[in-house]
């Protein structure tokens, strides 16, 4: 009975070693060595301070930005989660609707049945960082007008767009999408030339 019991302790420690000390300290060094920006957040920088990251999304609502998909969390990253509303719920469908109606209004557009989901609904985490090329294409003018752009700017800020893109994750998983943070980086270059 001592030797199983001593034998089950040696190997509980070995494997707390093995397990808890060793191999987090190997997967922390590959990573650091292969992987240095996503091992350490993914961070944005501007001029040399953090702003963000390219993983978590943050609030956006200045006329003269895109905006974000709207968080439950009010992007705080500590409690990572959605409201929890069901799909009978009226709170959500109250928060939906204005939603959609703030957005269609501060976006001049008529038909607010065309609105991508994204805008109107918040994502599981409440931090999902990515809009749709569509979402951002739907706010270009509220931009241009907001920044008294002209139609140079407008069309450089369409090429932004173009260029940020990102296709599905390894060509099949979820669809195009754009990082908010990286395209108002680019807006604010923009505005500087």
């Amino acid at each position: 009975m001592k030797t199983q019991i001593l034998t089950a302790l040696k190997f509980f420690l070995a494997m707390t070693i093995l397990t808890g000390i060793i191999y987090p300290l190997l997967m922390t060094g590959v990573a650091q060595i292969a992987f240095p920006s996503q091992a350490n957040g993914s961070l944005i920088l501007k001029d040399g301070k953090i702003i963000g990251s390219e993983l978590i999304g943050q609030k956006f609502d200045s006329t003269i930005y895109f905006w974000s998909r709207p968080s439950a969390i009010s992007y705080n990253p500590i409690p990572s989660g959605a409201s929890n509303f069901g799909p009978t719920s009226k709170a959500l469908k109250k928060q939906v609707d204005d939603r959609r109606i703030a957005f269609a209004t501060s976006n001049s557009i008529v038909d607010n049945g065309t609105i991508p989901p994204e805008m109107i609904f918040a994502s599981a985490s409440g931090l999902d960082p990515h809009i749709s090329p569509k979402a951002a294409l739907m706010q270009v003018d509220r931009i241009v007008k907001a920044r008294q752009f002209d139609t140079e700017k407008q069309q450089q800020i369409l090429n932004v767009i173009t260029k940020l893109s990102e296709g599905p994750q390894f060509s099949f998983f979820g669809d195009e999408r754009i990082n908010v943070l990286d395209l108002n980086l680019e807006l604010d270059r923009l505005n500087k030339k």
